[in-house]
């Protein structure tokens, strides 16, 4: 099983969204996003699930990490409700952990059986929407373990978009994930 932590964040500041919505609307972010996460199993937490189009990403599996047990999805087939974030520590599929803010902080700075081997650090260097109303949320905490425990094995710039794909210092990846991501990153 392999663990990648996949987002995108503003540049000096690390916000990844203010309120619900991302406050940025660059095309080939989304389209990078779906091409590294199709037809995998991704993590989200409740709100990020509920900002979802429909409360779907087509062709993926859904793992909703909330506190709500009776939680409603709106897919019984493909979405799934976690109560602890411990599910993950012996799942056997790869996963792609996708937000938010507090998800991320989870598996970044939880036991080391939940760090993520893999990241995709897409870097947002231009204007944010300040009309987005809400409370600014970013990862700092994050991007402190991303600085001491990872290394950076792979680079591409698109759009304004710095894309990283960082892997964890002195432990071995799957290859196979690796590649597919760089793939996806690259095939635009």
């Amino acid at each position: 099983m392999t663990k990648v932590a996949v987002w995108c964040r503003h540049e000096g500041d690390n916000i990844i969204g203010i309120g619900s919505e991302i406050p940025w609307h660059i095309k080939s972010d989304f389209q990078r996003f779906r091409r590294i996460t199709t037809g995998q199993n991704i993590v989200a937490g409740q709100s990020t699930y509920e900002s979802f189009p429909n409360r779907t990403l087509p062709n993926r599996n859904i793992y909703i990490l909330t506190f709500e047990e009776d939680y409603k999805v709106s897919d019984d087939k493909h979405h799934f409700v976690v109560n602890d974030v411990n599910f993950f520590k012996d799942f056997s599929e790869d996963i792609y952990i996708s937000g938010g803010a507090s998800i991320y902080k989870l598996f970044m700075t939880g036991s080391a059986k939940l760090l993520p081997d893999i990241i995709v650090d897409c870097v947002y260097k231009g204007e944010i929407n300040h009309n987005s109303e809400g409370i600014k949320v970013n990862i700092t905490p994050c991007i402190e373990v991303l600085d001491k425990k990872y290394k950076q094995v792979f680079e591409f710039e698109l759009d304004n978009i710095t894309t990283r794909v960082m892997v964890v210092k002195g432990e071995f990846v799957e290859q196979s994930v690796l590649k597919r991501i760089i793939l996806a990153i690259t095939d635009v």
